[in-house]
């Protein structure tokens, strides 16, 4: 991008940052607010398409390691099993039933594609992300479990459905991986077994000696967290250079560094939320400079039902069911289904996928309509988070469920 732009950007940035506080509780997200900029950008002629999709595909990979690996290391699989069974309900049934119900939505409204396609862009527009709808999870007017059930799920179920996008792309371009043929089972043997090891190893190895670190007294404060970025990056790069997926070394990595540590972890939490957003907030610009132009142009009105279906159907049936005889009351229920806005998982899947799995008969069509979902959903979720919050967060619970 040229001055001009990052000019705009930056002031853009600067302007969200001292607003940040009014625009908390408001219709105009984060993500809608960068998005509809890089939308507005395309149109001045002042930048490069060409460009700024190679500082897309860098950024959005950068952007997904690091949001891998903080998101894992904040849920630890003890206090997971004892106080979020709502979650776990969520994740275990609630995600691959959105990926089986999106499959038979996909099939209805895509006749003419390969099931191992139309399943793979089901996973994709699987995972949610809070940040479309940050005035649920954070306004005080919705019960704290509620809160507490949505930022967990949306925090591991893009780790957790990256396995199952991995396997379902392989499948769908018949084993060839970048520009090699492999068997499926070839294929998950080493992206995702390999991977995962490597992410077990690398990530318990860098948490044990980030812990002795700590307790030995030997780093500095400001330190610990470029140690814990470091660790993230290697989990990826070592998984990598032997073979396997990077992005799941990284969730795993995650996983298995916070295992490793005697007290909870601070900085990945911090980090999110201060330069992570940051992260976040310029991917969403350059898709909106990138994709959404595009998408918008050439929307074909069966994305639209699939997008659509995604957020209506796909995400609160599944969601619904899943919380089946659990103590959720059925107005929490529904609130919960419709909260699942889809966000950065959805749109970095989509082109790791894409650019990755050049043998894609669909690739083109799977980027436009998961590109399409992320926007409307930054609309819909977004521009309906607060006003929802605030009239119906205080009565989706009784008193003595919160």
């Amino acid at each position: 991008m040229n001055e001009t732009a990052l000019i705009a950007a930056a002031v853009l940035a600067l302007g969200y940052a001292l607003a940040s506080k009014r625009l908390e509780n408001s219709i105009l997200t984060g993500p809608l607010i960068f998005l509809c900029l890089g939308a507005v950008l395309s149109q001045t002629g002042l930048l490069h398409i060409e460009q700024a999709e190679e500082s897309l595909h860098l950024l959005a990979e950068i952007t997904l390691i690091i949001v891998l690996f903080a998101d894992a290391t904040q849920v630890r699989a003890r206090d997971l099993l004892q106080y979020h069974t709502w979650p776990i309900r969520m994740l275990v049934i609630g995600l691959p039933l959105a990926m089986l119900i999106g499959t038979g939505l996909n099939a209805v409204l895509l006749p003419g594609w390969g099931m191992w396609e139309i399943a793979l862009l089901a996973a994709i527009l699987a995972p949610t992300d809070a940040a479309l709808g940050q005035a649920v999870v954070t306004n005080a007017h919705v019960p704290q479990r509620i809160r507490r059930a949505l930022t967990v799920e949306s925090g591991l179920n893009d780790g957790l459905a990256l396995p199952a996008v991995l396997m379902l792309g392989c499948l769908a371009v018949g084993g060839r991986h970048e520009f090699t043929q492999v068997s499926w089972l070839q294929f998950a043997l080493e992206q995702i077994g390999l991977g995962a090891l490597i992410g077990i190893a690398v990530g318990y190895l860098g948490g044990k000696l980030f812990a002795l670190a700590k307790s030995r007294n030997y780093a500095q404060t400001p330190m610990q967290g470029i140690a814990i970025l470091a660790v993230a990056g290697l989990t990826y790069l070592a998984a990598q250079s032997l073979g396997g997926n990077g992005f799941l070394a990284a969730f795993v990595g995650g996983v298995a560094f916070a295992a490793a540590q005697t007290e909870d972890l601070t900085y990945p939490t911090e980090f999110m939320e201060t330069e992570g957003t940051l992260l976040v907030l310029m991917t969403f610009l350059l898709v909106g400079l990138v994709l959404a132009p595009e998408v918008l142009s050439h929307a074909d009105p069966i994305w639209i039902a699939l997008a659509l279906g995604s957020l209506f159907i796909v995400r609160p049936l599944a969601i619904w069911v899943s919380l089946i005889g659990t103590d959720a009351p059925p107005a929490t229920r529904l609130f919960m289904g419709w909260f699942g806005p889809r966000g950065l998982a959805t749109i970095l899947f989509a082109l790791l996928i894409v650019s990755q799995l050049t043998h894609l008969e669909h690739g083109h069509e799977i980027l436009m309509i998961a590109t399409l979902t992320v926007l409307l959903s930054a609309v819909l979720h977004g521009t309906s988070a607060a006003p929802s919050a605030t009239k119906f967060g205080a009565r989706l619970l009784p008193k003595n469920l919160e």
